[in-house]
């Protein structure tokens, strides 16, 4: 719809949050900074049963989503009261994967959660939240849960819009 004559319609931007991370590889990172693609798919997610959800967007990453030039990051967000046991818990993720290219794209923030969830309109961390992230830290846009052809059609349309950062 468009709006009435006189009618001023605002549209908020939504900007991924500074945050401080680290790679399973023990490298310091800097969100959204280290997002270096053009456009970047930035899981989201806050409990360890969601890693399935993730996982579900496998396919769809490895056959859409890099040959379009579109990077992939996990960051999992965890309450700062467990960051004095960072290393056991980074060190049981990187146990898991093993995968070196995994392991660098995956973002531990041990943080605040709110500072994480408020600029980002999260409102509910049982479910994974998949973000589209312009290099500039830009959401261009935002699905939940496991993946499906109509979540990833939309995450694919809105990369290859042109929009700017």
């Amino acid at each position: 719809t468009v709006p009435s004559e006189g009618v001023v319609l605002v549209v908020q931007q939504v900007v991924f949050p500074e945050l401080n991370a680290r790679d399973l590889m023990g490298e310091r990172r800097q969100l959204p900074d280290a997002f270096e693609g053009r456009r970047n798919i930035v899981f989201v997610a806050f409990r360890r049963e969601q890693q399935s959800d993730i996982d579900s967007w496998a396919p769809w990453l490895s056959v859409v989503a890099t040959p379009a030039g579109i990077a992939h990051y996990e960051v999992p967000v965890i309450g700062r009261q467990w960051s004095p046991l960072r290393w056991m818990i980074d060190g049981g993720m990187a146990v898991t994967i093993r995968n070196p290219e995994i392991l660098q794209r995956t973002l531990t923030v041990y943080d605040d959660v709110k500072r994480v969830t408020a600029p980002l309109g999260i409102a509910d961390r049982r479910t994974v939240h998949v973000f589209l992230v312009s290099r500039g830290g830009l959401v261009l846009d935002m699905v939940t849960g496991p993946y499906d052809q109509i979540k990833g059609e939309r995450l694919l349309r809105s990369a290859l819009d042109g929009r700017d950062d």
